[in-house]
């Protein structure tokens, strides 16, 4: 099979639907590992098997950004995966922040998975004056007075706020005062936010919650 790609399209991210661009992490994943099993070609069919997803949703949201493949040819495996890595601007890496260094924090600051997929966590933060100094794996821990300077050193856009719900909102206001433009959430609250930042939830309640509905 050979893989038939046009040029990418200029994109207007405000244009693609938001549920899209949060697929095209799942499709990045799977193509990554049908790269490290040595596969060399794949079709929208194959990814759907592989993702529960429909051939058709695959192809429609790829189609967003361009035409990566032809009907009955298929995808190059590495081609469309790095077109993914481009476009979500995984070709480059990250730096990124967290704020919170209790149970989570640390944990979070610690997995490995993130170098792996682009980003790199350069400095763990707490409000709380005994925590400043100590470790967090293998990260110390900075007070906020310092987050200005660490945000500007590493030019860092990206933060992970691990902090207790009370705290999150005065914390979000915090980090976007210095120049973060995209918060990952932990907390179990909704975030007010001005236009031009990014907020995205991790509350794993909500995800059990929801799965009790099919029990």
């Amino acid at each position: 099979m050979s893989e038939i790609v046009s040029e990418e399209p200029e994109i207007d991210t405000n244009t693609v639907p938001d549920i899209v661009v949060g697929r095209l992490p799942l499709y990045l994943r799977a193509l990554s590992e049908m790269a490290l099993a040595d596969k060399h070609f794949t079709s929208s069919q194959e990814l759907a098997d592989a993702l529960g997803i429909s051939s058709a949703q695959i192809r429609k949201d790829l189609s967003h950004f361009g035409e990566f493949g032809k009907q009955g040819t298929g995808y190059a495996v590495l081609g469309l995966r790095d077109h993914l890595r481009n476009i979500l601007q995984l070709d480059r890496e990250w730096p990124l922040i967290v704020v919170g260094a209790g149970h989570i924090g640390s944990a979070v600051a610690n997995y490995t998975g993130f170098a792996e997929r682009g980003f790199r966590v350069v400095a763990v933060f707490d409000n709380n004056p005994a925590r400043v100094g100590d470790g967090a794996g293998t990260h110390t821990v900075y007070a906020m007075n310092d987050l200005n300077a660490i945000v500007e050193k590493y030019k860092v856009r990206h933060a992970m706020l691990t902090v207790p719900a009370e705290a999150a909102q005065t914390v979000a206001e915090q980090v976007i005062a210095v120049g973060i433009r995209a918060i990952l959430n932990y907390a179990p609250t909704t975030l007010a936010v001005p236009v031009g930042v990014h907020v995205e939830y991790i509350d794993p309640v909500l995800h059990l919650q929801r799965m009790t509905y099919y029990l």
